[in-house]
């Protein structure tokens, strides 16, 4: 299943709504520290709700840590700067796509290591940026359809009446 790796993530709602997604799409979230917050913050509890305990998440200490523990896999970098929109790649069942900080993104050192692999989602001009959880929501649902939604559940039923 792909995963969501967030690069020194400081604001704990969206690492909880984060968590929530990957927890319901079976992805798993990698965090890179310094985190902003910690764990165990109420805020992060409430976002990921009692998703949390399902969710499959790796710490780790800093960048190095993380490129060395997945030396072979695909990583894609998700930036407002990238030259290829994230509809444009294929993506593999197991990549990895990292998003960096809500303040400041990815380290530009890390982006300019990586050009071939950095990945953004279009918006007007002058436009900043998108809400972190929204953009991991955006490019997660399409790695998922690349790969056909791959067990996942493609319906539901009614809570009191049946289709």
């Amino acid at each position: 299943m792909p995963g969501i790796v967030l690069h020194e993530p400081e604001i704990p709602a969206n690492t909880g709504n984060i968590g929530r997604t990957c927890a319901a799409t079976g992805a798993s979230l990698h965090l890179i520290e310094p985190l902003g917050f910690q764990l165990t913050e109420r805020n992060l509890k409430r976002a990921g709700m009692d998703y949390w305990k399902r969710l499959d998440v790796t710490r780790y200490m800093n960048y190095r840590e993380f490129m060395d523990r997945h030396k072979d896999a695909t990583v894609w970098y998700a930036t407002t700067k990238a030259r290829h929109v994230y509809t444009e790649v294929k993506f593999g069942m197991d990549d990895l796509v990292m998003f960096g900080a809500e303040s400041c993104g990815i380290p530009e050192e890390i982006l300019k290591e990586n050009e071939a692999h950095c990945i953004r989602i279009p918006m007007l001009a002058g436009e900043r940026s998108l809400n972190l959880s929204n953009s991991v929501a955006v490019i997660l649902y399409e790695m998922l359809r690349q790969n056909g939604f791959k067990g996942l559940l493609e319906y539901g039923e009614l809570h009191r009446l049946h289709w």
